[in-house]
């Protein structure tokens, strides 16, 4: 115990609590994320670069910063905290409401047809696309034609959703119940590991796509999840973007946004279903 002190105060830069509590408070805030205490060496990890980017020496006077400044230290604090960071059934309403409200009203719609379309826009390392999935399995029949497009613009974390193996504590967001049903343990080499059912995999295409250049889908999607990823970008983007996204949705298809974004002045065709949920007007 007395090492580790050691180690804290061997640090470049004091970091309080205070700090740690300020600072999370903030991603929260920023990205729906939530850091658990254990992610204290993490954060201090992240963000020491932009201090050291900055000549800042201390991190109260980085969150000052990051309170003064809305605009592109902002976007290098988000990148820093949720870079391969995201997490299974964040921003735990949205999946409450697709399995409760969307998907059973979708099911009555659509009941001819029987088929979905969805797309997880910006999908990371696939925890939201696998997400998705686990709760279309739990609501939707298994006979109904379901296809969740996942795309990002990082090759490299597309690799690792396309292979569905996560380490054991990226696992907290999942429900017991569902892990038993949907996540395989790693025995031997892979212990410590989980291994994503294939039966989720198979209902999931992983696809590099760069959201700001022409999209190669033909169809149209019922519903869109695209959260926490316009925030990169400016006003005029994403207005330019939401439009887009309202074009390729059926008529009365549903929006996902992060829980900091909304359409405000950006774009009149959807309106608010609840919380950051919107349906295509």
């Amino acid at each position: 115990m007395i090492h580790h002190e050691k180690v804290l105060l061997n640090r470049e830069f004091t970091f309080t609590q205070h700090d740690f509590n300020l600072l999370r408070e903030l991603v929260n805030h920023h990205t729906g994320i939530h850091l658990s205490e254990h992610k204290q060496e993490m954060l201090y990890s992240r963000l020491a670069r932009r201090l050291r980017a900055l000549n800042l020496n201390s991190f109260s006077s980085y969150y000052q910063v990051l309170l003064e400044n809305d605009g592109e230290e902002l976007v290098n604090f988000i990148n820093a905290v949720t870079t391969n960071l995201t997490a299974f059934f964040r921003e735990a309403h949205h999946f409450e409401v697709l399995g409760k409200i969307i998907l059973p009203e979708l099911l009555e719609r659509k009941q001819e047809q029987q088929r979905l379309r969805i797309w997880s826009a910006g999908c990371a390392s696939g925890e939201e696309a696998y997400s998705i999935a686990m709760v279309v399995k739990e609501v939707v029949p298994s006979y109904w034609d379901v296809k969740i497009l996942a795309s990002d613009l990082d090759s490299a974390v597309l690799e690792k959703a396309r292979l569905g193996i996560y380490e054991g504590d990226r696992l907290e967001g999942i429900s017991p119940e569902r892990l038993h049903r949907w996540v395989k343990r790693g025995i031997g080499g892979q212990a410590g590991k989980a291994h994503i059912s294939k039966e989720l995999q198979e209902i999931i295409s992983f696809r590099q796509l760069n959201l700001i250049h022409a999209w190669p889908m033909r169809g149209t999607f019922d519903l869109i999840f695209c959260r926490n990823v316009v925030i990169y970008f400016d006003k005029n983007t994403q207005s330019i973007l939401f439009e887009r996204f309202a074009d390729i949705l059926e008529p009365e298809g549903y929006l996902f946004i992060g829980h900091s974004e909304n359409l405000f002045q950006l774009t009149e065709r959807f309106h608010l279903l609840q919380q950051t949920v919107y349906v295509k007007a």
